[in-house]
C-alpha cells in the first residue's frame, strides 16, 4: 500500500471526526426551560474545565425534589447563576446528544440563559410571589379634633 493512500486515509478519518464533533457541538437534539433552585454549582475537570450544576425542581410543596444536572460553557452565564444562587430560577438549556468526550461537559444539558423567577405557580390561578412584600407606608396622622 503506497504511502499516499495511507496519508489520504488518515486525513479523511481526521476530517470525518472533526466534522462529526463540529456537527454535534452546534446541533441540539432538544431545547427547553426548567425551573427550580440551583443548589450546587462548581467548575470541574482535570484538563477541560466546565461549570457543572445541580438544580432542585419541586413540582408540589412537600414532595421529593427532582434533580436536574446541567453544564455551562459560558463564563458570563456562570456568573449570572452564581448571582442568583438560593433564589428560584428558570434555566434555558439545549440538549446535545453524541458529544464524544466528557471534556465538553459531564451532562447532555447545556445551559445558555438564566432568569430569576418572581412567582411560583402552585396550580392554575394559584401563585405564590417569591419577592418579599413591600413594607406598608406609614399611616398619615389623624387630624386633631376641634374642641
Amino acid at each position: 500500500m503506497p504511502i499516499k493512500s495511507i496519508v489520504a486515509a488518515i486525513f479523511a478519518l481526521v476530517l470525518a471526526v472533526a466534522l462529526y464533533v463540529l456537527v454535534v457541538t452546534f446541533w441540539s437534539y432538544s431545547s427547553g426551560e426548567r425551573a427550580g433552585w440551583v443548589q450546587k454549582f462548581s467548575t470541574k475537570g482535570w484538563l477541560c474545565k466546565t461549570w457543572e450544576g445541580e438544580m432542585a425542581m419541586v413540582s408540589m410543596p412537600g414532595t421529593t425534589a427532582d434533580k436536574f444536572y446541567f453544564t455551562v460553557w459560558d463564563d458570563k452565564v456562570a456568573a449570572e447563576i452564581n448571582k442568583v444562587m438560593g433564589k428560584r430560577v428558570s434555566l434555558h438549556y439545549d440538549e446535545k446528544v453524541g458529544i464524544p468526550t466528557s471534556c465538553f461537559g459531564e451532562t447532555r444539558y447545556y445551559v445558555d440563559k438564566v432568569t430569576a423567577v418572581e412567582e411560583i405557580q402552585l396550580a392554575p390561578g394559584v401563585v405564590v410571589p417569591t419577592k418579599p412584600a413591600e413594607p406598608a407606608a406609614p399611616a398619615a396622622p389623624a387630624p386633631a379634633e376641634k374642641k
